[in-house]
């Protein structure tokens, strides 16, 4: 039986200790809270302090760091990066390859593309196929 966590070594110098999540195996980082029923798959990592609520759907190869929140039911796609204190709404389907910046808020229920970047404090609202609604 093989070990459940992994320790990385960050660009700071310290070490963290990541644990293999038990719906999908992604690696989740010591102080990152993650619902039993959201799946993080294989290839994901969650970075510290990041919320992952229920039913959430994190892609392979997706990147969620320090402090961000992902509501209910909300779809992460592979390949996806969450920056530093993003919000993402309930429901919301973030894109293949997506970036969304640091502190940028998705409305919940929001559709956003494949390959799009969402800038740093950016607030986005979209309606169901994806085209973004008035500030």
């Amino acid at each position: 039986m093989g070990k459940n966590y992994i320790d990385i070594e960050n660009d700071h110098g310290e070490t963290l200790r990541y644990r293999k999540h038990v719906n999908g195996r992604g690696l989740v980082a010591h102080g990152a809270k993650v619902h039993p029923s959201a799946l993080v798959e294989n290839g994901a990592y969650v970075e510290p302090g990041v919320q992952i609520a229920a039913g959430v759907r994190v892609g392979r190869g997706a990147w969620i760091e320090s402090d961000a929140v992902i509501g209910p039911e909300a779809r992460i796609e592979p390949h996806a990066h969450i920056c530093a204190g993003a919000v993402i709404g309930a429901g919301a389907h973030i894109g293949v390859r997506t970036q969304v910046g640091h502190n940028a808020r998705i409305a919940v229920g929001s559709l956003i593309g494949d390959d799009e970047i969402i800038n740093d404090g950016e607030a986005v609202a979209t309606d169901r196929r994806g085209l973004r609604l008035a500030a």
